[in-house]
């Protein structure tokens, strides 16, 4: 497998580069971590501006290694980060492009590249969340339209979404991974209540959402009736495969900072330290290679990535970990101190075992589907 990037490629990433250099100068301040309408205009606004620039698309519109070169580059340069975008642009949007029906994707692909509309996650459920197939939100058929009651938990961005990524249940008496469908549902439609969540580390990026009789179009179903689950794995191989590449490109980052800081107030003398940093920044070199080997395989496969994805995800998530709690070695004492660089991450990372399926539920897949192990009883 050739992991060499073509001389098209390349000449992509330099006028990339170039266009970075010129542009991120010229954005505003970010706003405040609790004002959410300012972030919501934050994230848009840089989105548009790549839209305008010719970059739009490459989330789902360009090829996985374009993807790939623009996710490092961004991340290098220090641009932003898809923020408020991130269901619409990295799960709903390549959801929709690989499933969705050509009105579909016109209704809702290019709102989403153009910076006008945020999608919000409706995945999980209080009884619901390791097991995902075991939800409960019901649809009901009426008409034209779905009648949809429950609960979900751990939306992203609900309080400023326009569109929901919802899973329901539209046949209760099926096998549970048979029964469920994948709607888009509008968030302004009555009977919608959006209470956030305060995270660990402070920001209230989640909500919890509850469901009252709210009507959705059956014209909003991605895939077929009760084909939600075979939909729902398009959509989580997106987000294990390539959502969190441009974060391999940050902590290889920081994990250069810490190394200086280190230097700087004499912790680089401790040995035991020095190696754990050098077997971090083995990792994380070996997680790239994974991610452009993913890249690759995608490439043969549609653009969809696939089950090493969750080889990733699995990995990446310990060693995410691993990083900030090598950091609050290098800070000692300021380790404590949340206006530290690290410290917020370092809490944040706690969840990352959790976060896009449990690392239990990623071994069972790699068991199951990479390794041909029989399922567990």
């Amino acid at each position: 497998m050739d992991l060499a990037y073509t001389p098209q490629e390349e000449e992509f990433r330099a006028r990339l580069r170039e266009w970075l250099g010129d542009v991120l100068p010229t954005l505003p301040p970010k706003p405040s971590p609790d004002d959410w309408p300012g972030r919501r205009a934050y994230d848009l606004g840089w989105q548009r501006r790549l839209y305008d620039a010719g970059y739009g698309d490459v989330h789902w519109g360009a090829s996985p290694s374009i993807r790939l070169i623009f996710l490092e580059e961004t991340e290098k340069a220090g641009a932003p980060y898809v923020g408020a975008g991130f269901v619409g642009l990295l799960h709903a949007g390549p959801t929709i492009a690989a499933e969705g029906t050509p009105e579909q994707r016109t209704r809702w692909l290019a709102p989403i590249l153009r910076g006008d509309e945020v999608w919000c996650q409706g995945f999980s459920e209080p009884d619901a969340g390791s097991d995902l197939a075991a939800l409960r939100t019901r649809a009901r058929r009426d008409g034209d339209d779905y009648v949809v009651s429950g609960s979900k938990i751990w939306t992203s961005h609900a309080e400023v979404a326009d569109w929901c990524e919802l899973l329901v249940r539209t046949d209760p008496e099926a096998p549970k991974h048979r029964g469920i469908s994948w709607l888009a549902m509008p968030m302004d439609a009555p009977g919608i209540t959006v209470r956030p969540l305060r995270t660990l580390a402070g920001s209230a990026e989640f909500a919890e959402m509850f469901l009252d009789e709210v009507r959705v179009p059956v014209a909003n179903r991605v895939g077929d009736e009760n084909d939600g689950w075979r939909v729902t794995m398009v959509t989580l191989s997106f987000e294990r495969g390539t959502a969190f590449v441009g974060e391999v490109v940050a902590c290889r980052r920081v994990l250069r900072e810490l190394a200086a800081e280190a230097h700087k107030n004499g912790r680089w003398d401790d040995p035991v330290l020095r190696r754990r940093l050098g077997r971090l920044n083995a990792e994380f070199r070996a997680l790239w290679r994974l991610t452009q080997w993913n890249v690759s395989e995608a490439e043969l496969t549609g653009g969809v990535p696939g089950v090493g994805g969750s080889v990733f995800k699995l990995r990446y998530s310990y060693a995410r970990q691993e990083l900030y709690d090598a950091a609050a070695d290098v800070l000692g004492p300021d380790s404590l101190d949340l206006d530290r660089p690290w410290v917020l991450d370092r809490l944040s990372s706690l969840s990352y075992t959790i976060a896009a399926g449990t690392s239990q539920i990623q071994r069972n897949i790699v068991a199951e589907r990479i390794l041909g192990l029989p399922k567990g009883r």
